[in-house]
């Protein structure tokens, strides 16, 4: 691994050290680093960075560099951000975690050094993640029509419930009476479908969850379908216009918009050093098997 891009915004205080010795152990591998801009501009002046930099700032730009991989500085939701770059590059990630509670930015800060090693001598593997693809039947599809944890449908200027009418591969389903309604891929499964009572599912499994938010009808439950399913939702309000999220990306929509949802074209290449593994991220952070008492 001879180039990489980083990608972030501002590092806290308490991690800025942890970065400082990160970016230390790239340069003693002498391995080429590109950064975004927005993480130079929020970082000079408050932490010690390369001289000799190189930076980058669009989707074209990182394709240019052609990096062997990008490290991401931050939480989840830098990673997240991040893949609006890479797209359908093929571009593996590996999220550096500098901030809270991270699943898939899964590197604690302590272990960056630990996790250059790895990559320097081959000790990783690559996850590939799927992700969810929408389309409408308007002029209203958003710029980037993908997303790797979830798509969400939710209400508009209203404390109103929503009906979202759902059916899967043309067969109806059911019309959900509620706040909204996710639709997660595995990697999701362990974001806002899981505090909305969804389950965890592996990465890896060829699935989706379709998760209501806050349902009226207290008998209804996550629906786990096989990811090559096609989902097709239409929404009643009282208000002309409903919220489409991709991982936090929101859209505006009018309340006529059919919307289909099905597995994406392409996948997200997830890097997995020796230290990261799924079922140790879920003891350490949701504490399993751990007694939090005392």
């Amino acid at each position: 691994m001879k180039t990489i891009a980083i990608f972030g915004q501002r590092v806290d205080r308490d991690a800025r050290s942890y970065v400082e010795v990160f970016l230390e152990e790239l340069e003693r591998h002498e391995i080429v680093c590109h950064f975004f801009d927005t993480f130079i501009r929020e970082n000079i002046g408050q932490m010690e960075l390369p001289r000799n930099r190189q930076t980058w700032s669009t989707h074209e730009e990182l394709l240019a560099i052609n990096p062997d991989a990008l490290f991401t500085l931050g939480g989840d939701g830098t990673i997240l951000r991040a893949v609006t770059f890479v797209r359908d590059s093929g571009i593996p990630i590996l999220g550096i975690n500098t901030g809270r509670l991270g699943f898939l930015a899964n590197v604690a800060r302590h272990e960056s050094k630990m996790a250059v090693n790895d990559l320097v001598n081959g000790n990783f593997t690559i996850e590939d993640r799927r992700l969810i693809d929408i389309s409408v039947d308007n002029n209203c599809c958003p710029p980037l029509p993908f997303a790797l944890n979830e798509v969400t449908v939710a209400r508009k200027d209203s404390t109103s419930m929503v009906t979202v009418h759902t059916w899967i591969n043309n067969e109806f389903l059911s019309s959900y009476w509620a706040d909204g309604i996710i639709i997660a891929t595995p990697t999701g499964s362990t974001g806002y479908s899981l505090s909305c009572g969804g389950p965890i599912i592996m990465p890896g499994s060829e699935t989706f969850v379709i998760t209501p938010v806050s349902p009226h009808n207290l008998n209804v439950r996550p629906f786990v379908i096989p990811n090559h399913s096609e989902i097709k939702l239409r929404i009643e309000a009282r208000e002309p216009m409903f919220l489409v999220s991709l991982d936090s990306r929101i859209h505006s929509m009018p309340i006529e918009t059919e919307l289909h949802i099905k597995k994406a074209p392409f996948n997200v290449r997830i890097i997995q050093t020796a230290q990261q593994r799924f079922t140790k991220t879920l003891r350490e952070k949701l504490y399993w098997g751990k007694d939090i008492r005392n």
